[in-house]
């Protein structure tokens, strides 16, 4: 596994799109540095940013490259090498080289400016962090709908809508079902339902990091009350744990029983 891991991992790192990614958000590291002169509103455009862009790039990239590395693939399922470490290498390599781009993109122009002397080091490295889990996610996320369809457009296209229902449209229906409800306690469907949603969990870690929940109203009371609690993070970071580790296993799951 770690042969393949390796070589995908340095065949993404020379790509041309690895560089692109590095760069925006190298640039969009300095250039949030230079308009701001408080860290903690750069930290929050960041993550307005990233909630979104991560989460697209990796399930885009992820699937991307499964479908077009499908030779090299089955050329490896014809040696005598575990299904488990072929697909496993590959999902490593492709979610770390995304990943890799991210840390060092933006904890480059972080650390010359100074970061590491501001008490916003800990919201920044959590914001890194969650970026990071998103790329883990996503990524595995579109290797569970690769594996799945062989079809490379019903693949893209499912993809697609998969980052489009976790970005935009969960939340509208989140939205819609607390008007709809707002005569019932809801406090107990608000977390249940913000831990279904890995963009939306990583989204209320960051806020409640930077002490701004009293925006989000009743909600953030709630939201505060629980994930701003020691056990309430531990708790949040043990799902997003959860969202890696369980699509990854059926990922292997599916691959080790499918006929390629």
């Amino acid at each position: 596994m770690y042969k393949i891991l390796k070589y995908c991992f340095y065949d993404l790192i020379r790509s041309r799109w690895s560089y692109v990614y590095f760069l925006f958000y190298l640039l969009l590291g300095f250039m949030l540095l230079f308009l701001n002169n408080d860290l903690s509103k750069a930290v929050i455009t960041l993550l307005n940013i990233i909630i979104v862009l991560v989460p697209l790039i990796g399930t885009i990239f992820g699937i991307m490259y499964f479908y077009n590395s499908k030779e090299f693939t089955e050329l490896l399922l014809a040696q005598p090498i575990r299904r488990r470490s072929i697909f496993l290498g590959l999902y490593l390599g492709v979610a770390g080289s995304l990943s890799v781009s991210l840390v060092l993109g933006l904890g480059i122009p972080f650390v010359l400016y100074g970061l590491m002397k501001s008490g916003v080091i800990w919201d920044f490295g959590l914001l890194l962090l969650i970026g990071t889990a998103l790329s883990f996610i996503f990524t595995a996320l579109s290797f569970n709908i690769a594996v799945t369809q062989d079809n490379k457009i019903k693949g893209f296209g499912y993809s697609v809508l998969l980052w489009l229902f976790m970005a935009v449209i969960y939340d509208g229906l989140f939205l819609l079902s607390l008007i709809f409800f707002e005569e019932y306690p809801l406090d107990r469907y608000s977390l249940g339902a913000t831990l279904l949603n890995p963009i939306d969990l990583s989204r209320i870690l960051i806020l409640l990091k930077l002490d701004i929940a009293a925006l989000l109203g009743y909600t953030g009371a709630v939201f505060k009350g629980f994930f701003g609690t020691n056990a309430g993070f531990l708790i949040a970071m043990a799902v997003l744990s959860l969202w890696v580790v369980l699509p990854t296993g059926r990922m292997i799951f599916k691959a080790e029983r499918k006929d390629f």
